[in-house]
């Protein structure tokens, strides 16, 4: 199966369009300095990404960034490529590099919640109001069986912490592409907060447009940093 990288990006948030007298509700993806860092070879291709700007980085990724010769990076991730879809290491990829009309998987962290009631977190409906219920009206109920097994079973929907979770949200639609203020439109809900790190790829169960760019758009204009720079630098 042929694979192109990913982006990063970061959630601006949502707004709406009209589109075909139908109002949509979208939400706005920045990519920012997006990079090919580095490739990773083995029973697969990967690419690993950087995004953003970071003044200050931990000691091994000081050294992880000047073995390469790039900046440091506040954010990083891998996609897996197929030979098609290899980069060379510091291409800087643009918001261009997906087209309107293809359709994306979107991978992001959900906003938390904290710790939440069965009826919150799962949608139960709860104990009765009356009829000699007290103090546990929102209470999820018994969680067990009986003496047979006698236990409750791993991923049994209780009370907990709720949130915070890796998300993808599969095929959803690319409205439009603004390649010079780094902006993708993406038709849709994402999972995250504002200014949250977003990973955009192809969907990979909707078939890619025959417009869409191989192995992707990018430049080689990345000001690339010296490989014998201190690794003790800014810390």
């Amino acid at each position: 199966m042929k694979q192109r990288v990913g982006l990063l990006a970061r959630k601006v948030g949502m707004t709406r369009v009209v589109e075909k007298n139908r109002v949509l509700a979208v939400t706005l993806l920045k990519v920012d300095s997006c990079v090919v860092r580095c490739k990773k070879e083995g029973v697969r291709t990967f690419l690993q990404i950087g995004g953003g700007v970071k003044k200050k980085v931990s000691r091994p990724l000081q050294g992880h960034f000047n073995k390469h010769g790039v900046p440091f990076f506040g954010k990083l991730c891998e996609f897996s490529v197929s030979e098609e879809g290899e980069l060379p290491e510091g291409a800087v990829l643009k918001a261009s590099h997906f087209i309107s009309g293809q359709f994306v998987d979107v991978t992001g962290i959900s906003v938390g919640k904290g710790f939440a009631g069965g009826m919150k977190r799962w949608g139960f409906r709860g104990l009765p109001a009356s009829h000699g219920t007290s103090v546990s009206h929102r209470s999820h109920g018994s969680t067990g069986h009986r003496k047979d097994p006698g236990k409750v079973f791993k991923g049994k929907k209780m009370a907990g912490h709720m949130g915070c979770a890796t998300v993808t949200v599969q095929n959803l639609k690319v409205l439009d592409v603004l390649d010079e203020e780094g902006v993708i439109v993406v038709a849709g809900a994402i999972p995250g907060s504002n200014g949250s790190w977003i990973k955009i790829r192809d969907s990979i169960k909707i078939p890619l447009s025959d417009k869409v760019i191989w192995p992707g758009v990018f430049d080689l204009s990345l000001e690339r940093t010296s490989d014998s720079s201190s690794v003790g630098e800014n810390v």
